[in-house]
């Protein structure tokens, strides 16, 4: 028989998203597919157990979505996927959900939804860059940065799954009177960030037509690449960031997809000057990117603190343009591969004038040489041990009646580093 859910309201999980996702349950450890809607998670393995699934995936449903990451689901052609979301929502809508297949989400554990086989991060914010730019002693934006997205390629083994903590790394920088020295991070900075994951491969040796670079994406997380700004400093020259960005990024673990983000496909901010390459040119303005808004949340002491807001749509490269520029190499790629879109820094201000939507701890101190004042007057610069940072996302007015529904939380507590 099945179940009529009820979403309660401020859920992110609302019927306007069904996000996919991987979760075990201390009854059956074995992470499996699922997908999330208000307070419950449906384990796909057991709703396709019901037949459910039958004529768009197959016989091999059960097995399929029994798999421990969304790599093979996201294998099927995108109208598979689509009927399996369409359904999920038909089913949602008519109370048909079977009741065995429901888990609450504070029962789950989550985890990596895709098996991840490369990691870039971009440097793709105008605003973020004209921040950053001063702080790095450059004298102006390079040229470069305006004809092509900047970015770097990432390492996939410190990627974690929202809520695990990330502990403070040791390293090499630049003691209080210049000279080397080795130990604890102090400069521990956040990034607001998100993510994307390919769904369909680029074969190695051919290049992607941007025109069909969002039938590439599966959908988009949270992401918040982790940076030790004072390792980060001592390793810019002559390569750039190593340890001092590797040892930790953390995502949301439920993947929005791209059909849900559809009615909130927008122009971006800014107009490109110069215009874009060719193997850049997204076709029409007005869908160009996505308008998803971003909030940062700093736990500290058990006060709750916002830090900043900020817009997908800020990003000066698109998420099309960055998967599209990548690909353009022909080093090819792999469905689960992530994308991260950079630091998203806006220009808004408060009331008060001061800069509103910052994407990082970088910006918002002057690369440590000022404090940032927190609302209940507290100061800060860089993050403490115990510090909880939560990133949120989400799309259409949540204080309306109208759709909307949100991305769930990338969350991180900072760890001591090792004794």
């Amino acid at each position: 028989m099945g179940v009529k859910i009820e979403v309660p309201v401020g859920s992110p999980f609302t019927i306007h998203n069904i996000p996919f996702g991987v979760i075990s349950t201390q009854g059956n450890p074995k992470p499996r597919c699922a997908t999330a809607i208000g307070d419950y998670a449906i384990d796909l393995a057991i709703y396709a157990q019901h037949g459910f699934l039958s004529d768009s995936v197959g016989s091999s449903a059960v097995e399929l979505l029994s798999q421990p990451s969304l790599n093979a689901f996201s294998a099927f052609d995108y109208s598979v996927r689509k009927a399996v979301r369409d359904g999920l929502i038909t089913n949602i809508t008519n109370g048909s959900i079977p009741e065995d297949s429901l888990i609450k989400l504070d029962e789950v554990t989550m985890h990596l939804p895709f098996q991840i086989g490369g990691f870039s991060d971009f440097y793709c914010s105008l605003e973020h860059v004209q921040n950053c730019t001063p702080l790095s002693k450059e004298p102006s934006i390079p040229t470069n940065w305006y004809y092509a997205p900047s970015a770097y390629n990432g390492r996939i083994s410190s990627i974690v799954p929202s809520p695990q903590p990330i502990r403070r790394p040791r390293g090499v920088s630049f003691g209080p009177n210049g000279k080397p020295i080795y130990g604890p991070s102090l400069g521990l900075d956040y990034e607001l960030e998100m993510g994307f994951f390919v769904s369909k491969p680029v074969k190695h040796g051919t290049e992607l037509d941007i025109n069909e670079a969002d039938q590439h994406i599966f959908g988009f997380v949270l992401l918040n690449d982790w940076s030790s700004r004072d390792l980060q400093l001592f390793e810019m020259r002559p390569l750039g960031p190593f340890n001092g960005k590797s040892f930790g990024t953390s995502i949301s673990p439920w993947v929005v997809t791209m059909d849900a983000l559809r009615p909130y496909r927008c122009a971006p901010n800014t107009k490109q000057d110069p215009p874009p390459f060719d193997h850049l040119k997204w076709p029409t303005e007005e869908d160009a990117t996505f308008d998803i808004k971003l909030e940062i949340e700093l736990i500290r002491d058990g006060k709750t603190h916002s830090l900043a807001t900020s817009n997908l749509r800020y990003l000066y490269w698109t998420p099309f343009q960055q998967i599209a520029h990548q690909a353009s190499a022909m080093s090819g790629l792999n469905i689960g591969d992530l994308l991260g879109t950079g630091t998203i820094s806006g220009s808004g201000v408060d009331s008060d004038g001061k800069k509103a939507e910052l994407g990082c701890l970088l910006e918002a101190n002057q690369a440590g040489t000022k404090d940032l004042e927190l609302v209940d007057g507290t100061r800060m610069q860089w993050l403490n041990d115990g510090d909880e940072v939560v990133l949120k996302a989400w799309c259409g007015d949540k204080k309306g009646e109208g759709a909307w529904f949100g991305f769930g939380e990338c969350r991180g507590k900072i760890l001591p580093a090792p004794q």
